[in-house]
């Protein structure tokens, strides 16, 4: 029998990504929503405006998945928890780290699944990536992830209020992908960070990371960016170079066949949290939100003009 999911957050994510990769997945069935927004609706799904008030009318819930924004996520997902529910995160999984390991120690007591999740390792070619550069001798990797948050975001302030990563919530996409397809651990040495002079987060950041092997590694992230999109790691190894492009749907290497797939980032994630529940576990790898946490601690503040919609 499917596990009876419960979606909180019915935004823009939702709607484009959560809710139809949900019906892809036999082992989950979306029984309930929760948002703020008494229209944010889906069909004849049963919605409410909180989840505690989900929880109190619909006991036989087994799993959360919240596709809120970081700030508030907290407070729901350990609600969730203490109530035996397992619970999928979206990315970032929380406001800090120490959020998320409150919500480690308090899955691991009710004995439910608890799963952070980075859609981004999830796309086609990133797998091919990390599989290519695993007996290789790295010797840089540049990673440029650009964007126009007028499009993605369009009025969305809680990414600009205080922990709402600005420019990190995409450029925490591209350090999924490099802690995953990396064969070793890295850290940040030093960081730059844009903040419109009217903002409370970074609308660009250059970050360079220390690499035990020497290797050049660093990333550039951008929000003004217009156009397509630059999601792109570029690859260089004593062996060859190669790209990873698309946000990691595209690989090519420099002498080798490209592999590229279609769009099921969300559909995998679903299908990973039916397999964790089913097997008793929980998933929370928190490397790339560190990266994260190290860029606010290291980095140069620079002060740019003013953002507006």
């Amino acid at each position: 029998m499917p596990e009876a999911l419960a979606l909180v957050g019915i935004g823009k994510i939702a709607r484009d990504q959560h809710i139809p990769s949900i019906a892809r997945v036999p082992e989950l069935t979306l029984a309930a929503t929760a948002s703020r927004n008494p229209e944010a609706t889906v069909g004849d799904v049963p919605a409410f405006q909180s989840l505690g008030a989900l929880l109190d009318a619909m006991p036989e819930i087994t799993a959360v998945s919240l596709a809120t924004p970081p700030q508030a996520r907290f407070a729901d997902a350990a609600l969730a928890l203490s109530r035996g529910k397992h619970v999928m995160l979206e990315k970032p999984p929380g406001a800090t780290l120490s959020e998320v390991h409150g919500l480690e120690a308090i899955a691991k007591a009710a004995g439910v699944t608890l799963q952070a999740t980075w859609h981004s390792r999830e796309a086609a070619a990133v797998d091919a990536a990390r599989d290519w550069l695993a007996d290789k001798s790295l010797t840089a990797m540049r990673i440029n992830w650009k964007e126009d948050v007028r499009y993605w975001h369009p009025g969305q302030d809680w990414i600009w209020e205080a922990g709402g990563l600005g420019v990190f919530d995409p450029g925490i996409n591209a350090l999924s992908v490099m802690t995953a397809i990396l064969p070793r651990a890295v850290h940040l040495q030093s960081a730059e960070l844009h903040f419109p002079a009217n903002r409370d987060t970074p609308i660009a950041a250059e970050l360079s990371f220390h690499d035990a092997g020497d290797a050049d590694i660093s990333a550039g992230f951008d929000w003004l960016e217009t156009g397509d999109p630059t999601w792109t790691i570029e690859i260089e190894t004593a062996e060859g170079t190669a790209t990873l492009s698309e946000g990691g749907a595209r690989f090519r290497p420099e002498n080798g066949a490209e592999i590229a797939g279609e769009d099921e980032e969300y559909a995998r994630l679903y299908q990973r949290f039916a397999a964790l529940i089913a097997d008793g576990a929980c998933e929370v790898d928190l490397s790339p939100m560190r990266h994260v946490s190290d860029a606010f601690t290291l980095g140069k503040r620079v002060e740019v003009a003013p953002f507006e919609w």
